[in-house]
């Protein structure tokens, strides 16, 4: 009795097995590695929802080759040790692709596993550190710090026509990559960087921050931070009577920001690469449909997500086979069209680096509300 009872157990986990293995070959293993705690909460969640939006819109439709993603988000708690470990998991369980961290300290540490195991990782991370490791299997849903803040310093040297200009800055590997780029920008255009101010993640009081700032007489403050942190910085100034133009990258004229910051937010100017708020028609119903299925409005974070799964669709489709290492190396160089793939919601390209191009927008907040003040046309092109 023992022997048989064993012997269907046994008969019973091959016959699980096999119909787990079976499952999985008729899916698309694909994995999210997301700040949906800690810190980075906001920037996280907004990802994994734009991912989970296209998922379900891909899957509605067919699929990628026919056959339906299955998407599982795991909570790095915005701790680049546990999204380490989160990364060997999905390689342990067959990744096929990798979508996250959004912040740059988590995925530099992180895409060490993935890339071990040769699987593509998207990341909404901005350090430009990120795709300077020579690792074929990076590739970013949003602009290297490399590319934004030319577009910034040029701001400010031709529009702000500022002479001097103060940087309050989060001290981690995001923040640390913004200050270094964004001081040399500037200096190559004869702007004085003032004071560079560091800050802690997380940091509650901003007084002491913003009164150097206030005091030392410079043209413009630059602000480079998380969405609390930003929107802590904006009150202060605010309160301190500070009257000078306030500039950021993304981050700064945000959804999050604006919420947390109110009418301290106004008259904030920053250089975005995507937003919700952008005139463009495919924008503007990726926009109705979050906020219809979340009953919140994007931010930028949404659309990286939900562009980045698009990505995925289209050069998986453009290879015609599901091939990790064939799909890392399709990505070099790689163009595509709104026209052909309206889910990447504007056109797109791919360096070597795994770094992209496409459009991007000046915003500035006005009356609570992030306001597209002019589309710039994509770094490469003249």
């Amino acid at each position: 009795m023992p022997t048989s009872f064993t012997l269907k157990s046994l008969l019973g986990g091959l016959a699980l097995a096999a119909a787990s293995v079976t499952w999985a070959q008729q899916t698309v293993p694909i994995f999210g590695l997301v700040e949906l705690s800690g810190t980075g909460a906001t920037s996280g969640s907004n990802f994994d929802n734009g991912v989970k939006l296209a998922v379900k819109e891909i899957n509605a439709a067919g699929g990628i080759l026919g056959r339906k993603i299955n998407y599982l988000s795991m909570d790095t708690q915005s701790n680049p040790g546990v999204a380490k470990a989160l990364a060997q998991k999905a390689v342990d369980q067959s990744a096929y692709v990798v979508m996250g961290p959004v912040f740059s300290g988590s995925i530099m540490v992180s895409m060490a596993e993935t890339r071990r195991a040769e699987i593509p990782n998207f990341t909404g991370g901005e350090a430009a550190a990120i795709t300077q490791q020579g690792n074929p299997y990076i590739f970013r849903t949003s602009f290297t710090q490399s590319t934004a803040m030319p577009k910034i310093a040029s701001y400010i040297q031709n529009t702000v026509k500022a002479k001097s200009a103060d940087v309050i800055y989060v001290n981690n590997d995001f923040g640390k990559g913004g200050l270094d780029l964004i001081k040399k920008e500037l200096e190559a255009r004869g702007v004085k960087v003032t004071n560079s101010i560091s800050t802690e993640p997380g940091q509650i009081d901003f007084s002491a921050p913003v009164l150097k700032a206030k005091q030392s007489g410079s043209d413009a403050v630059f602000i480079y931070s998380n969405e609390e942190e930003s929107a802590r910085a904006l009150r202060e100034l605010r309160k301190q009577g500070y009257d000078k133009p306030i500039i950021g990258e993304t981050v700064l004229t945000s959804q999050k920001v604006i919420e947390l910051a109110g009418d301290a937010a106004n008259g904030a100017v920053a250089h975005v690469g995507l937003t919700a708020d952008a005139p463009q028609p495919l924008i503007r119903k990726f926009s109705e449909v979050f906020q219809a299925e979340y009953k919140v409005k994007s931010d930028h974070n949404g659309l990286k997500g939900y562009s980045g799964m698009y990505i995925v669709k289209a050069v998986t489709e453009k290879l015609g086979k599901f091939d990790s290492k064939a799909f890392a190396a399709a990505m070099k160089g790689i163009s595509l069209s709104v026209k052909d793939h309206p889910g990447i919601l504007l056109d797109v390209s791919f360096d070597a680096n795994g770094d992209l191009d496409r459009e991007s927008y000046m915003t500035k907040v006005e009356n609570g509300k992030q306001v597209v003040s002019s589309i710039l046309p994509p770094a490469g092109r003249k």
